[in-house]
């Protein structure tokens, strides 16, 4: 019985909120003793998660961080830079004491649903967010109910006072780097390849390149010419790099928002010049120069950060109801991988 047992039944048992019985196990000290009482007769009477539970009560821990595995990709080559990432994250929850509980969910409203899930049958300690775009629900959620989390990318279009601890990778500064590569090596005519507008990925990683060729002297009509916004994928790589090459005045060399459309570059089997962003396993084959993300530092980080919260001043404040300070992140720095595509 006691496998099937869930944070909803000792609730329910002990005529509490799911929010009390997880404060009973997390954070005891700001329960009444009454309730407390109350709730641990329910989970000794039901044997929910017995030996979990006790362990809760002395450390006020389940020890599990939650972590999303992305929907697989049809080309299965961007979907490796998550991969690797959540087995960084897993080696650095382990030194520190934690397992990952990993989950799945098609879109940020079906995530939404495996997070009520989750808490009710496992009550993990935190969360690790990945894919985080403008207005995301997921964060604004998490806020609202106080659970410790922290993203691997950035808090797109939210302001200051509602953040939230993060760690991402400069993609603007890689393009930059790359961009300035393709200059340093006499190029000018530089195409973009990038995702349409609206992604905060996309429009940070296409920035990096427009303001290098910017201070360049190339104006924004010339930009714009340069400028090639697709969805993601080889077909769709290949076809975005035929356009700009088969132009009035055609680019000769690319720099791609992923390794997806570089790859597709290449399959135009022209004279050009091509960089990716991600450095997956499929560039270092065929030999495609490309920005790599240091995602087990990423991993580590993240990790970092979320221990900053779960045992450092952050908790204390929490519980005392205290005002926070703005929320700790960490912007990382990308490198070039240089191959023979450039």
């Amino acid at each position: 019985m006691a496998d099937k047992v869930t944070i909803g039944d000792v609730a329910r048992y002990a005529k509490v909120s799911r929010q009390t019985v997880s404060n009973v196990l997390n954070s005891p000290e700001i329960v009444r003793e009454e309730t407390r009482r109350r709730v641990r007769d329910a989970v000794k009477a039901l044997g929910y998660r017995a030996s979990q539970a006790a362990r809760q009560m002395r450390t006020g821990r389940s020890r599990l961080i939650a972590a999303r595995i992305e929907p697989a990709q049809e080309d299965g080559i961007n979907g490796s830079v998550f991969d690797r990432f959540l087995h960084g994250l897993t080696e650095s929850a382990a030194r520190a004491g934690y397992r990952v509980l990993l989950y799945t969910a098609d879109d940020h409203g079906a995530e939404l649903a495996t997070f009520d899930d989750l808490l009710g049958a496992y009550d993990p300690d935190a969360f690790v967010l990945t894919s985080t775009d403008y207005g995301d629900p997921r964060t604004t959620w998490l806020l609202e109910q106080r659970i410790p989390f922290v993203t691997f990318g950035r808090p797109w279009g939210v302001p200051p006072e509602r953040g939230y601890p993060w760690v991402d990778v400069d993609g603007a500064a890689g393009t930059a780097m790359a961009t300035r590569y393709l200059l340093d090596a006499g190029h000018r005519r530089i195409g973009f390849l990038g995702w349409p507008e609206g992604s905060g990925v996309g429009d940070d990683r296409r920035a990096g390149w427009a303001r290098t060729m910017a201070a360049e002297g190339i104006g924004a009509a010339e930009l714009a010419e340069l400028d090639y916004r697709t969805s993601d994928g080889v077909p769709e790589g290949e076809a975005a790099a035929g356009a700009l090459l088969d132009a009035e005045r055609p680019v000769t060399a690319l720099v791609c928002v992923s390794d997806s459309l570089a790859l597709g570059a290449l399959q135009t089997r022209r004279r050009i010049c091509v960089i990716g962003f991600d450095d997956t396993p499929v560039a270092r084959a065929v030999g495609l120069t490309s920005l790599s993300q240091p995602l087990a530092e990423a991993a580590a980080s993240c990790v970092s950060l979320l221990i900053g919260q779960l045992d450092g001043d952050g908790a204390a404040d929490r519980a005392r109801g205290a005002a926070e300070s703005p929320p700790a992140h960490r912007l990382l720095q990308p490198s070039l991988v240089r191959r023979r595509s450039a």
